[in-house]
């Protein structure tokens, strides 16, 4: 169980940590269990004296390790699968989430400078530059955890770590199913669509479950494909897939120079003979290279996007290539209907459940507009369940595959 340090447990545990930095020549390549074996030394002569029981000896020895080797107090939080979100707003005011539902921790930093310590160390291990000058990074932990930081000035209650957890265990569909957030008929229509290689643009809000539904749409892309994936931060988690390359972006050095962007790297994959190409999210400019890769013959391929609804998707694409260049809009407007097939947009109830909300198809241009179809829609009010709103009109590209018979009650 998670709780704070007493007062007297923590200067203690402060100055056993400092005993061991001057005494133990850290730079060496010591052992975790070399470190270990000075602080149950210290730990012990110390609980003897102070007449610390076991239990307590034992929490101060695994925060004095992390706090020399690893996350500090974040380490605690990490190890519990069930957090899905952490938030330190500061050294003492830490945030989690369990359940859909916030919490605040009872750990805090020793200090200002030791939460300092710790984003520095987070941002160092995958090269990142954190500082006054640019006060805002986004990466990642090993283990695929998002990390957005943000330093003073800029944040005005010291330093901000939000970390988003992913499940250790990939969610399949299956698993979707299981949590409610799928219907079995959507996900037979969605597979069909996937096979047969229909380029799907997934939407929906912060927290909404767009990434873990990528991962999950990824079990059926079929295994002799060769797939890339372009992302900021490397968090997908593509299943099955032995033909994959995994692009990441890279931000510029401390002279201002060296970045590689998402633009880059989707301009790269072109040449890299893609059957698809995954971009993890698209944030800006890059939007119009995401939509001419899907109008470049690389069918199957998927991204993700910020959005209140499909159709909402469909403007924010049109601002996100305006970004990049002056087009005319209704160039871009073409660009959109000829490139992305589906659009599939997921959300967060009131009750913290993450759901599938509407399938839509993306069916041409009319009056200088983007039209889509709704397929599916979720019913928050009465019936709580899935219904088939419409049918799919496009349907060669299953002819093409050959399972036109197979989708046959979905098509028009």
């Amino acid at each position: 169980m998670l709780r704070a340090l007493s007062e007297e447990e923590g200067m203690l545990s402060e100055r056993i940590r400092e005993e061991i930095i001057e005494e133990v020549d850290l730079t060496r390549d010591l052992t975790d269990e070399e470190i270990r074996s000075h602080i149950r030394e210290r730990v012990l002569d110390e609980g003897h004296e102070h007449q610390i029981p076991l239990q307590e000896r034992l929490m101060m020895e695994e925060r004095i390790f992390n706090s020399l080797r690893k996350l500090d107090i974040l380490e605690e939080l990490l190890a519990q699968d069930d957090i899905t979100e952490i938030m330190v707003n500061g050294p003492d005011n830490i945030f989690i989430e369990k359940g859909g539902k916030l919490f605040k921790s009872p750990l805090r930093f020793s200090s200002e400078e030791k939460l300092s310590d710790v984003i520095q160390q987070i941002a160092a291990e995958r090269n990142k530059v954190i500082n006054e000058s640019s006060p805002i990074v986004d990466t990642r932990l090993p283990d695929g955890s998002r990390i957005n930081i943000i330093l003073p000035p800029i944040s005005l209650n010291q330093g901000v770590l939000t970390i988003r957890r992913f499940p250790k265990e990939k969610i399949t569909m299956r698993k979707l199913m299981e949590f409610g957030s799928i219907s079995p008929e959507i996900v037979e229509f969605l597979r069909l669509l996937i096979v047969s290689g229909y380029n799907i643009f997934i939407s929906g809000g912060t927290g909404s479950g767009k990434t873990t539904f990528l991962n999950a749409l990824t079990e059926f892309i079929p295994k002799d494909e060769r797939v890339i994936t372009i992302e900021d931060s490397a968090e997908l988690q593509v299943i099955g897939i032995e033909n994959l390359v995994r692009l990441e972006a890279r931000d510029k050095n401390l002279e201002g120079n060296l970045e590689v962007t998402i633009r880059d790297l989707v301009k790269a994959s072109l040449r890299m003979r893609p059957d698809r190409i995954i971009v993890g999210e698209c944030r800006g400019a890059e939007a119009l290279e995401v939509l001419q890769a899907f109008n470049t013959g690389h069918d199957g391929s998927l991204s993700t996007g910020h959005a209140n609804s499909a159709k909402d998707m469909i403007a924010r694409l049109e601002t996100m290539v305006l970004m990049g260049m002056e087009l005319p809009v209704s160039a871009i407007r073409s660009q959109i209907a000829s490139g992305v097939d589906i659009l599939v947009h997921l959300g967060r109830l009131s009750d913290r459940s993450r759901k599938l909300l509407e399938v839509s198809e993306v069916t041409g241009m009319a009056n200088g507009e983007v039209e889509i179809s709704p397929i599916f829609r979720y019913s928050e009010d009465g019936t709580k369940k899935w219904e088939k709103t419409g049918r799919l009109v496009n349907s060669r590209k299953l002819s093409m595959a050959g399972l036109l018979e197979d989708a046959r009650s979905y098509c028009s």
